[in-house]
């Protein structure tokens, strides 16, 4: 095999959870999901197009009336130019990690530089190194457990050289987000070295900040130009409460729309059309579904943060966005064998932080994305029996 695959180091997260699977009573939040079903409009939309027949290839590109749907969903979210302006622009993907790919795969030559703003989700690392990419980390910031990105450090490193940059904002696991400032200083000389822009926005809607208007978080899609050099990658799993149906859609340049379309064929040949068909009732039931899901979220939020926030040394900034809660826990900096001593000796399962990059090496990852808040005053009060422990207990 390739020996870029062969080097591909495995999920961390997955090392983990590996450490609790079948282990009675462990409360798992390693994984980015939450654990409410999928809400049963969108179930039955797909159930309905099963029992239709509907078992056949679509369009590359995605339904019609779902890439008209996407187009004035992002229009609500971004007006001012019409749904007309963003229909040619949306390639329907089988799922946000797909869409990530395709984006690799069309801008990614074997040798170019790609920067990435890190800690990061490890696939935004891993599929341009998959395509022979060198990587270039451009690390956040982490000031009394809050992650900011230095403008002037991203714009030394970002270079004539730089093929791409990949930033994910709002970020997973940081929960850090770009102001609109910043992405239009972003933009800007991203447009002056030639580099292409690939924003990683899925979390947009999963943001609880006052400064925006729509509720969404700012979006490179609101200052940039139709031909910019900017793909920006969405998904329906995360404000959606689809994880499991993977599909997710490309906003594209105009001129990329059909060569993309060539590498859905190539890779999926198009995403399967029940799923669409529930992809179709998650945006017609929206503005029920979503509201209600970032509220929830905001009191899951509000729950564990300060709770952990009152752990002695325990550094947490308060996420305005996204669904977990990273932060580092004084005296143990292996946060790998930390994770997994956790499941075995408190029950409890979080991600750790070096999944996501050398620079969050010491920190943990929880998703506050649960049904029940009792959960999360569960799993702290774990980890604070865990914490008094005496250290020859643990």
């Amino acid at each position: 095999m390739r020996k870029v695959v062969a080097d591909l180091q495995g999920s961390r997260i997955r090392e983990v959870a590996n450490e609790g699977i079948g282990r009675e009573g462990v409360l798992a939040f390693w994984f980015g999901e939450s654990d409410e079903v999928t809400p049963e409009p969108i179930r039955a939309a797909a159930m309905a197009s099963l029992q239709a027949g509907e078992t056949f290839y679509a369009h590359n590109l995605g339904l019609p009336e779902l890439r008209e749907a996407i187009a004035g969903y992002t229009d609500r979210l971004h007006p001012g130019r019409g749904p007309a302006h963003w229909f040619g622009r949306i390639a329907v993907t089988s799922g946000g990690v797909n869409g990530l790919m395709l984006a690799a795969q069309t801008l990614v030559d074997a040798g170019d530089e790609v920067a990435v703003v890190t800690p990061v989700w490890p696939n935004l690392v891993a599929q341009p190194l998959l395509m022979g990419a060198r990587i270039k980390a451009v690390p956040l910031v982490a000031e009394g457990g809050a992650w900011t990105l230095d403008l002037d450090a991203l714009r030394a490193a970002v270079t004539a050289d730089t093929r791409v940059l990949v930033i994910n904002a709002p970020g997973n696991p940081t929960g850090f987000s770009l102001s609109v400032a910043e992405q239009q200083a972003i933009l800007t000389h991203c447009r002056s070295t030639g580099t292409w822009i690939v924003a990683d926005e899925v979390y947009e809607r999963l943001y609880y900040g006052d400064d925006t208007a729509n509720g969404a978080a700012p979006s490179f899609l609101d200052v940039a130009e139709p031909d910019d050099r900017l793909i920006v990658v969405h998904s329906f799993s995360k404000s959606f409460l689809m994880t499991g149906w993977r599909l997710g859609w490309l906003v594209l340049p105009p001129a990329l729309t059909e060569p993309v379309g060539k590498l859905i064929e190539f890779n999926t040949s198009c995403a399967p059309v029940f799923v669409q068909r529930g992809a179709l009732a998650a945006i017609a039931h929206g503005d029920e579904v979503t509201p209600a899901l970032v509220a929830h979220l905001r009191r899951c939020r509000d729950t564990l943060v300060p709770l952990l926030q009152a752990l002695d040394g325990v550094q947490l900034a308060t996420p305005r966005a996204g669904m977990y809660a990273f932060f580092r826990l004084p005296g143990h900096p292996d946060c790998l064998g930390t994770a997994k001593r956790l499941v075995r000796e408190a029950g409890l399962g979080l991600a750790p932080g070096g999944a996501f990059g050398q620079e969050a090496t010491g920190w943990l990852r929880w998703c506050f994305a649960s049904r029940e808040t009792n959960r999360l005053v569960d799993g702290v009060q774990r980890l604070r029996r865990w914490l008094d422990a005496p250290a020859t207990a643990q």
